[in-house]
């Protein structure tokens, strides 16, 4: 069931810490290749980075973080690099799960397993299940995700399940199916490493996400980064379809309010 509405069907609320954060950790390949390393060193190193995320968005307040691991074109990567990409998750779900699960943050992995062998798949399984009641931080990790699969899944689930409205489904219905639908849409949508697309991520939810593209190389992406890109996020004004005059209207409406 999806548990958070949609923001082309009603205005959500904001605040000036983004609720969901989601990341593409780019730029790895690049951070090695700079200091004559194999590629694989700057994924080993992106790991470090992606520890330091998790603190720094559960210091923040942040409800919801997102990683794009690995995505369902990644495939086509030299077929060492991918086995490598593989023996780290379960190398960073064997020693990293034990200390989210002490610091009460909950483990998500989305994505088609179908690709990924017995003992991967039962890590997963037995990660999910020890973090399950955690109530602090959401961490999900979309692992040979694409958007585009996430929406034909949620599509042949709905269609499978409730044929008989055939024609008259809603938004809602869909979202209900998506794999993320326990968690609201990203505030903010990080990319690191230069590149500006979204890269067939979320592509359902980043609707009216606020979008931050930055040169850093993800494993460069420390502390000072990270301020900046919620200084640029808080600088944003998230219209949700609305004018700007709306936006000072409904604000002064607000402090009339609480002057009252």
């Amino acid at each position: 069931m999806a548990l958070f509405g949609s923001s082309t069907k009603a205005i959500p609320v904001t605040s000036a810490v983004p609720r969901h954060i989601a990341v593409i950790m780019d730029g790895n390949g690049r951070w090695a290749r700079k200091r004559f390393l194999p590629r694989v060193a700057g994924h080993k190193r992106g790991v470090e980075t992606v520890r330091e995320m998790v603190k720094s968005c559960a210091s923040l307040g942040v409800e919801f973080l997102t990683l794009f691991a690995f995505s369902s074109e990644n495939w086509r990567r030299p077929p060492e690099e991918v086995s490598f990409l593989m023996g780290l998750f379960m190398e960073a779900l064997g020693k990293e799960v034990v200390k989210l699960h002490e610091n009460n943050i909950r483990m998500v992995v989305v994505g088609d397993r179908s690709q990924f062998d017995a003992t991967l798949c039962a890590r997963i399984d037995a990660a999910e299940a020890l973090t399950r009641d955690n109530t602090g931080l959401t961490l999900t990790i979309a692992a040979n995700y694409g958007g585009r699969w996430d929406l034909m899944q949620a599509m042949n689930r709905l269609t499978s399940q409730t044929p008989e409205k055939s024609g008259a489904y809603a938004e809602d219905d869909l979202a209900t199916h998506l794999a993320m639908h326990y968690a609201p849409e990203p505030d903010l949508f990080i990319r690191t490493g230069g590149e500006k697309r979204i890269s067939n991520f979320l592509l359902w939810q980043l609707a009216y996400t606020e979008l931050y593209f930055t040169d850093t190389l993800w494993p460069d992406f420390n502390q000072t980064a990270f301020n900046q890109a919620i200084k640029s996020y808080q600088a944003r004004e998230r219209r949700f379809g609305r004018t700007s005059e709306q936006l000072t209207e409904t604000s002064s409406n607000k402090e009339s309010s609480k002057n009252a």
